[in-house]
């Protein structure tokens, strides 16, 4: 079973799929929508990865990319919000939701330091 982390992050990256296709759709913005894209996906996928860390170190090396992509997704979410391409209430949602994914990271990260 997936964990509560992992099943989070795959949420977040079927948002951000939906918003993506309609920034392309609606604004025919594309650069944006892929940049987006590849941040807010990749960071279930390095959650995902980390599930088959060889070691420990490899386990925090991997949830470190998913911390950095979310930071990178965040930047990209302030600017399209800031650039009026989504509403105040998407925005609020998706950060809150990021903001969660980021500190179960950091925990996670921090505890597995904390075991080695």
């Amino acid at each position: 079973m997936d964990s509560p982390l992992q099943q989070k992050s795959f949420i977040f990256a079927l948002q951000i799929i939906k918003l993506s296709r309609y920034i392309k759709e609606t604004f025919s913005e594309f650069d944006i929508s892929r940049q987006i894209l590849k941040s807010g996906t990749s960071i279930g996928a390095n959650i995902r990865e980390a599930k088959n860390a060889q070691s420990p170190s490899d386990f925090i090396s991997k949830l470190s990319i998913a911390l950095k992509e979310a930071d990178e997704t965040q930047y990209w979410l302030d600017l399209i919000h800031g650039s009026e391409m989504m509403s105040s209430e998407d925005y609020t949602t998706a950060c809150n939701d990021l903001k969660e994914i980021i500190a179960m990271l950091v925990s996670s990260i921090k505890t597995t330091k904390t075991k080695i």
